[in-house]
């Protein structure tokens, strides 16, 4: 994925100005920012939920994104893409295996892939024999591994996470990077967003990190630094 010349404006307030930036395939970056400096709408503005000015994802033919956007590029994009965000957007009236397997129905996956797919994630996230609870009845661990498992029913290349342990105890916030340094080894591309430092300067991955509307460090192998 590379973002191309990204300005990022709100109420007239621009928070992101001309940033280029590239994310090789099998890459696992961490975005580190400022508390409440508009790192989920960058998140949000990279799958077209927020329209950013004078700016386009580059694909990885060559071939520019939103140039020439229509409704079957952008889908296939998002299947390609899957951000789970840090209020896990689970509905707490459905069940675990309603969530998964809606998160297949809105994008147009037949019955017979749902019955078959979501049981496989469910089991690789621990989470088959909790399949009829609501999610409102879940612990935030538990809400952690459904928002994983619908991830994974896409099996997307590429995961975005906002911040994943800002809630979790030291030894679960391990569990969930462990998680994703298996994914990342099975050729998954994995982004996370957080301010979590100890799980920064443990795992020694590539920083990003803005400043004053653009990319004020990118470092190989990094620790947080803010």
């Amino acid at each position: 994925m590379k973002i191309d010349n990204l300005t990022l404006s709100f109420w007239n307030k621009k928070v992101l100005d001309k940033v280029t930036l590239e994310i090789k395939k099998q890459e696992f970056v961490f975005i580190i920012w400022y508390s409440w400096s508009w790192k989920t709408s960058l998140i949000r503005s990279l799958i077209w939920d927020f329209k950013p000015e004078n700016w386009d994802i580059i694909l990885d033919d060559g071939s520019y994104l939103y140039k020439n956007l229509n409704e079957k590029t952008l889908r296939q994009y998002r299947k390609r893409i899957w951000v789970i965000f840090q209020d896990y957007k689970l509905l707490e009236s459905k069940t675990v295996y309603e969530n998964v397997a809606f998160a297949m129905e809105v994008c147009n996956y037949k019955d017979s892939e749902i019955i078959k797919k979501v049981p496989e994630v469910l089991e690789a996230t621990w989470l088959l024999l909790k399949k009829d609870r609501f999610a409102s009845e879940l612990s935030g661990w538990e809400k952690q591994r459904v928002s994983i498992a619908r991830a994974l029913v896409h099996n997307p290349e590429i995961i975005i996470w906002d911040e994943p342990t800002w809630n979790l105890d030291p030894k679960t916030a391990l569990t969930i990077m462990e998680i994703f340094e298996e994914l990342n080894r099975l050729w998954k591309t994995i982004i996370i967003a957080t301010h979590d430092k100890n799980i920064v300067d443990s795992y020694k991955k590539r920083v990003i990190s803005f400043k004053d509307k653009k990319i004020f460090l990118d470092e190989e192998k990094w620790s947080y630094h803010i």
